[in-house]
């Protein structure tokens, strides 16, 4: 039986749909007060009467789908001379044929790497309290927890990839996402598995966290968040900046602008989604960035000589 509903009674009711339509029909008729987006969940998970064949069906069809339907619109970008004039390097377009290689390796990287944590996922959920039942959380609380989402695990994305630029790290695994100087949609994911496990903690482990020490978090949220986060991972390696990218009305916003300077120089720019931890920390990667630190450091000499005398 599901625990997308709190009553028992009614879902044991709606879970004897012979098919998805027909649970949906049940849920709009049994339910009316739930939202648009709420009926169509809980029929999902009142028809599958398996939370944890539900959630793991959802979450992976979720995943491949929101990755590539995200990189689709940069691949038809890539073929299209107009859009070079916002190629931050317009040079290097990539070939279909390192498309194709790309998209072989992150598909396969997705079966073998991350579908096992995706298909245990909801046995913890059930542990840790993350609720699958409707209604859904407000708007607001989901804005408020998303928004700190993106916050730790961009902290958690500087730290671990900036680890992974020293010596063993790189050379053995973080080296394989660098193959491409100038990346594109589907890079963002095309990385070692130790790699992707260790920097997917970031984006599945800050809300365990979370949930762990309040104890209020709901899976709708998740998904959400992790729509977002595949959005954003796959916008940052697009290769593109437009005057309308969210990096020009959001300063602190990262982008493509961002993260293109460090597949460039291979060195800095170690943050995910903003820029406040490379600019803190004296991170900051390309040329522009390398001389304001030697113009910082050049006043900081002046002022101590003055001192000095």
């Amino acid at each position: 039986m599901s625990a997308v509903f709190n009553n028992a009674t009614l879902a044991t009711a709606l879970a004897h749909g012979k098919s998805y339509a027909q649970t949906l029909h049940n849920v709009r008729a049994y339910q009316p007060q739930l939202g648009f987006m709420e009926q169509y969940w809980a029929a999902w998970y009142a028809y599958m009467n398996n939370d944890v064949l539900a959630t793991g069906i959802m979450f992976f069809v979720l995943h491949e789908f929101m990755y590539f339907f995200r990189c689709l619109p940069w691949a038809i970008i890539d073929r299209i001379p107009y859009f070079r004039r916002y190629k931050i390097q317009p040079t290097k377009i990539p070939s279909a044929k390192e498309q194709w290689h790309c998209f072989k390796s992150v598909l396969l990287s997705h079966f073998l790497v991350e579908a096992i944590p995706i298909w245990t996922f909801h046995p913890m959920c059930q542990k840790l309290g993350i609720s699958v039942s409707v209604p859904f959380p407000s708007v607001k609380t989901m804005a408020f927890q998303i928004g700190l989402f993106f916050a730790l695990e961009d902290a958690w994305h500087y730290w671990a990839h900036r680890l992974f630029h020293y010596g063993v790290f790189y050379k053995y695994i973080h080296k394989q996402h660098h193959r491409y100087a100038a990346p594109f949609g589907l890079a963002a994911e095309y990385a070692h598995p130790a790699e992707t496990l260790t920097l997917g903690f970031g984006t599945v482990g800050m809300p365990i966290l979370y949930v762990m020490y309040t104890g209020n978090l709901h899976l709708f949220t998740l998904c959400l968040w992790i729509t977002l986060r595949l959005f954003q991972a796959v916008d940052s390696h697009s290769g593109y900046d437009f005057p309308w990218s969210l990096n020009k009305f959001l300063p602190l916003w990262a982008g493509a602008a961002h993260h293109d300077l460090h597949h460039h120089y291979f060195i800095g720019n170690y943050a995910s989604s903003f820029t406040w931890w490379d600019y803190t920390l004296d991170t900051e990667a390309g040329p522009e960035a390398k001389a304001e630190r030697e113009e910082r450091m050049r006043r900081k000499a002046e002022l101590r000589a003055k001192k000095a005398t």
